[in-house]
């Protein structure tokens, strides 16, 4: 029934709390420091760096706090929120449920309501994977459940949110006794072992109170807020664990001397020298690097469009900068966690049979790794949001306005003098852009199957291209200071930055773009899998 964290957690747990660092965008008035989110996806990268796991029981509080703080009953709403901000109490979501899996419709946990003054639910049934299901690094957890009232409807449509915490609590948020909400089992994961995930039963060992997060039959649509959050969270994992990675395989490969250069290979009284000389390391690392920086930029630059889609004076603004930002997490959540998890594969490669030894850290890197693209709706539920949602709202004016941008994006990189890069990415974007009116056609003609199948390669598809144009614009900043005489090894990187993408990484994108149109379906057909 109870979690001990790892030794240490407690004291980095207490050093984050006491710093501020677990509401750094939230409302100062809520504990929060008030921070554009755009910081705090910088922060929150060094964090999930620095030790992933640990990281989770953080970045949960804080996304559960905000549906709180949005959403709780009017009594407890900032309360709680405060103290979860403040990081006195922590914070989880509770969605999935045994053999349900994705399918958060088949939710068949029950919520009844009580004669109690106080208007609290009795919660029974038991969720499974649910992060920071208990810890001792807090007085207080409150859980976010979803669950079915009585009478609801199947699916989705049916189910309404709760706020359950482990210990409830009175008008003055004093703890009272012990609430029904148990861990049962600690699941036996391959990677991110020091964080906890649980098996929770509720009601089993005694009453579970739960009080209604918003409106009855709401709970998706307010839980979505968190997922979206948490997705964004992941692909900031993505992004931090490839730049982790990329650090510990480059200092190694400096040190690490084996072998001549390529042009002494004949030469047996040749000096050692380090591993960086050697081209397929230098390629390896070039990668890792490319990847890490176009991602870092991606998610940046969303942490900027989120805070503009609050803050910007004009409300058609505020819209087109909140629609890119749906646009472009499942592919920030997808393809960052992707290459963030082949970055840190790479970064093993490079330390070769040291990387496959728990002595060094990028063994421990890969293991964590690998749930990325698989928790929180895996890649391809998000390749599917993608193409089933985002491509056709509002008649595909999402897409097409990332297009505008993208040309517009390639138009600026001609002027700064980098024609051929531009010219490139134009022709890509071209492509992406073809690949969607063929999905588009087929989803008009009543091929679903046909359009799902390719729904991931056009995200992975969409994924290059966008680092690209990233890329691209890193190198027109980079051009103009090295122009007004600015001189740097880093500026000089981003243009050779973009050169590698270019000729390296982008024709990918040309490539997948073939594969959405050739209409191949054989994997669909009967006889397999019989």
């Amino acid at each position: 029934g109870n979690v001990t964290t790892p030794e240490g957690y407690r004291e980095a747990w207490n050093t984050l709390a006491e710093g501020g660092w677990i509401g750094l965008s939230a409302d100062p008035d809520i504990g929060g420091i008030g921070l554009p989110p755009a910081m705090s996806m910088a922060v929150i990268e060094m964090f999930i760096g620095a030790c992933m796991a640990f990281e989770m029981y953080p970045g949960l509080t804080a996304g559960a706090a905000r549906v709180v703080a949005g959403h709780a009953p009017e009594g407890m709403r900032s309360q709680v929120a405060t103290k979860m901000f403040t990081g006195e109490w922590g914070g989880t979501m509770c969605l999935t449920e045994s053999g349900a899996g994705s399918d958060v419709g088949e939710n068949r946990c029950r919520a009844t309501p009580t004669a109690d003054a106080d208007g609290s639910f009795l919660l029974e049934g038991e969720k499974i994977f649910i992060s920071g299901g208990d810890q001792d690094l807090t007085e207080n957890i409150v859980h976010l459940v979803l669950a079915r009232t009585p009478d609801s409807q199947a699916g989705t449509k049916g189910l309404s949110l709760f706020l359950v915490p482990k210990f409830c609590f009175d008008s003055d948020l004093n703890l009272t006794e012990r609430n029904g909400a148990v861990v049962t089992k600690i699941e036996e994961k391959m990677g991110i072992h020091g964080s906890a995930t649980c098996v929770l039963t509720l009601g089993d060992r005694g009453p579970c109170k739960g009080w209604l997060v918003g409106n009855e039959h709401e709970g998706i649509e307010i839980m979505f807020e968190m997922m979206n959050e948490a997705r964004i969270g992941v692909g900031a994992q993505g992004v931090a664990l490839s730049a982790a990675a990329t650090s510990y395989a480059t200092r190694y490969a400096k040190e690490r001397k084996q072998g001549s250069s390529i042009r002494n290979f004949r030469d047996a009284s040749a000096p050692r020298v380090p591993i960086t000389v050697h081209p397929d390391v230098r390629r390896m690392l070039m990668t890792m690097k490319v990847w890490t920086e176009t991602m870092r930029s991606m998610i940046l630059r969303l942490g900027l469009r989120a805070d503009l889609s609050e803050r910007h004076p004009d409300e058609a603004e505020r819209q087109r900068h909140l629609d890119r930002v749906d646009l472009l997490v499942p592919i920030l959540k997808a393809h960052c966690t992707d290459l963030g998890f082949e970055s840190c594969v790479l970064g093993l490669q490079v330390l070769g049979g040291y990387g496959f030894i728990g002595e060094y850290p990028l063994e421990q890197l890969v293991r964590d790794g690998k749930i990325m693209s698989i928790y929180e709706g895996t890649n391809g539920i998000q390749a599917m949001d993608l193409v089933g949602r985002k491509l056709r709202r509002n008649g595909g004016a999402l897409f097409m306005d990332w297009v505008k941008d993208a040309n517009a994006e390639c138009d600026a990189g001609r002027e700064a003098g980098l024609g051929d890069a531009a010219d490139a990415l134009a022709k890509a974007v071209g492509h992406c852009g073809a690949a969607a009116m063929h999905l588009g056609t087929m989803g008009a003609q009543g091929k679903l199957e046909g359009t799902m199948l390719q729904a991931y390669p056009f995200l992975t598809m969409m994924g290059v291209v966008h680092l690209g144009l990233e890329a691209l614009n890193q190198a027109r900043t980079a051009k103009r200071l090295l122009d007004a005489g600015q001189s740097s090894n880093h500026l000089k990187g981003k243009l050779l930055n973009l050169r590698f993408y270019v000729a390296n990484l982008l024709p990918e994108a040309v490539a997948l773009s073939k594969a959405v149109q050739s209409g191949d379906d054989s994997c669909l057909d009967e006889i397999l899998f019989a």
